[in-house]
């Protein structure tokens, strides 16, 4: 069964050129005060401050503390772009790859993509690794896919970890290999990424790379319960139920224990 890819967009926060320590548009920004931080960030984006303008972009783009405008973002991201400011980079290839703020042009994608990936950006790895997968704007290319996956995967994204252990599931770029796609899942999975959590319970499931464990299965499908989008969780409550109905109750309430206890140890609550 084809991974699920969850889209993870950039929200870092820069700090503003020439700033002291603590910056306090930084500060409000951490406390939830976003039009505190737009207060501050608003002058020196004006006054040309190339990280004053990336962290105006993110609050446009997500309509944090000013009505969401995300032409506005783009407009600012390129500002800030073209100090080199690497999650300008990256968010703009973002915006190019989904049309968002601007007409969908994967050629510009890859090109802001690109750039970020050249100054190491993980997350801008992952994106190029998925459009070669996928061939948009590319030509379709798995072994390239692999190779960018591993780049980013090394860094510890999530997203790019569960990339590789689906193209490891599926023998796609690499010999299929499920005892290394579980190895990915995993770390993915203890970074608290869905999309992992869901596989980690296929594979407990049928058996493969791992050995077939009904409640590990029922675990880890509680668990991505809590993070699936919505148009997701009917699958997910659908497979865990037929697992279930071969489980005696006390599995069952072992199954349960064992996904509160790895919530609570990931600081969530079920």
């Amino acid at each position: 069964m084809r991974s699920l890819i969850f889209v993870l967009f950039a929200v870092l926060i820069a700090t503003a050129a020439g700033a002291q320590k603590l910056d306090p548009g930084q500060a409000a920004y951490e406390k939830g005060d976003y039009q505190g931080a737009y207060r501050i960030w608003k002058p020196l984006a004006d006054r040309a401050d190339p990280s004053a303008q990336y962290n105006l972009a993110l609050l446009y783009a997500n309509g944090w503390g000013v009505p969401q405008n995300t032409s506005e973002a783009v407009r600012l991201y390129r500002l800030a772009a073209k100090a080199n400011i690497p999650g300008a980079l990256t968010n703009l290839g973002y915006m190019y790859e989904n049309g968002i703020g601007v007409s969908q042009d994967y050629e510009q994608a890859l090109a802001w993509y690109t750039k970020a990936a050249d100054n190491g950006d993980a997350f801008a790895q992952n994106s190029i690794g998925m459009m070669y997968e996928r061939g948009l704007g590319v030509e379709q290319d798995d072994e390239a896919a692999v190779a960018l996956y591993n780049k980013s995967a090394a860094k510890g994204l999530a997203e790019a970890q569960n990339n590789l252990g689906y193209m490891y599931d599926e023998g796609r770029g690499v010999p299929r290999d499920p005892v290394e796609a579980v190895k990915w899942y995993r770390l993915a999975a203890e970074q608290d990424f869905p999309a992992a959590h869901y596989n980690m319970a296929l594979k407990y499931d049928g058996g493969s790379g791992v050995p077939q464990d009904d409640t590990l299965a029922y675990m880890w499908f509680t668990i991505a319960l809590t993070g699936l989008p919505v148009e997701q969780l009917e699958t997910a409550v659908s497979l865990r139920n037929v697992i279930g109905a071969r489980m005696t109750p006390d599995r069952i309430t072992e199954a349960e224990l064992k996904a509160r206890e790895w919530l609570a140890k990931h600081g969530r609550e079920q």
